[in-house]
């Protein structure tokens, strides 16, 4: 098989991106969001050998929004174990990643955690054992360690922003307390939600903290683990099946990777045993998914020929 030119194929898919006109909307329902500039793209590859490969925008630090799920359900998993699963479901929802319908019928346990009710009751088990302070702390502490970089952070103005105007949270947190789903005060699980939410990374520092899913639980190949094997494989699992809210199927489809997006325009992707994928683009498509990203993705995958689905 002839080896991969993996800096020209990044290379030339950030061009072609650049070009692009339609980009999609940004998130604008989250003010402070409103105010990225859509004209951006990066993406990052970070390989089994260390390096990091990457192109256009790719050390401007974005919302990751909903990428953050990935590492808070990582935590509660080495936390709690199976435990977890008592308070949210493996399924895809089929729903609006804020929806509160399948909630009613489903009695208050989510259907899987990554839907945004679903991310509240991870948040919730979290502090059982933490403090919020110490939850938030403990969770850019992993995010650091994971990407090898101290200067993630929390951006304050995103938080702020998401606090005043999360009214759908808000009632997803309280309907959840309703059926005893949460056993926490929905204004302080809340409150730690929307700040890991707010997390700000580039597409480089991205692409290193996914690594652990890439390379079967470790940070290389034959580095130091950060989660189980049979973890890792449970986190992709349900990031192919659920990571992009009513849009995982198409995106499963047309990448054929595991994949975790977020309203910020930040796509996590994981070619296993290949890398890992930071991708960012703020305008979003109809379902809340990076349009440019999502697009990038899907030549990324038809130029290397990287697919869960294909045998190599």
């Amino acid at each position: 098989m002839t080896e991969l030119d993996l800096p020209m194929i990044v290379t030339e898919i950030a061009a072609e991106l650049a070009a692009e006109t339609e980009r999609g909307q940004v998130a604008d329902y989250i003010p402070e969001l409103a105010r990225v500039n859509p004209g951006q793209f990066g993406l990052a590859l970070a390989l089994p050998d260390g390096r990091v490969i990457a192109a256009g925008d790719t050390e401007v630090p974005f919302s990751i929004q909903s990428v953050s799920k990935v590492f808070t359900l990582a935590l509660a998993l080495g936390r709690h174990g199976d435990r977890v699963w008592e308070r949210v479901g493996r399924e895809p929802s089929g729903d609006p990643f804020n929806s509160i319908v399948q909630l009613e019928y489903e009695k208050g346990r989510p259907r899987n955690p990554f839907i945004n009710a679903g991310a509240i009751a991870v948040t919730d088990a979290l502090l059982s054992s933490y403090a919020p302070r110490e939850a938030l702390g403990e969770i850019l502490r992993f995010l650091q360690y994971l990407a090898g970089d101290d200067d993630i952070a929390i951006d304050p103005a995103v938080a702020r922003s998401e606090q005043e105007t999360g009214f759908r949270n808000v009632a997803l947190a309280n309907f959840m307390r309703g059926y005893g789903v949460l056993s926490g005060e929905p204004a302080k699980v809340l409150g730690v939600y929307f700040h890991h939410c707010a997390i700000a990374m580039s597409v480089r520092q991205l692409a290193r903290a996914g690594r652990f899913l890439a390379f079967d639980g470790r940070l290389s190949p034959h580095g130091p683990r950060a989660v189980s094997s049979r973890m890792a494989r449970q986190i992709n699992a349900l990031m192919l099946t659920c990571g992009h809210y009513d849009g995982s199927g198409e995106f499963a489809f047309r990448v054929g990777l595991p994949g975790k997006s977020g309203v910020g325009g930040g796509i996590l992707a994981v070619a296993p045993g290949q890398a890992s994928i930071g991708c960012w683009s703020p305008g979003l498509n109809a379902v809340g998914n990076s349009l440019l990203a999502s697009r990038a993705l899907e030549r990324l995958a038809e130029r290397t020929g990287w697919s869960v689905f294909t045998a190599r």
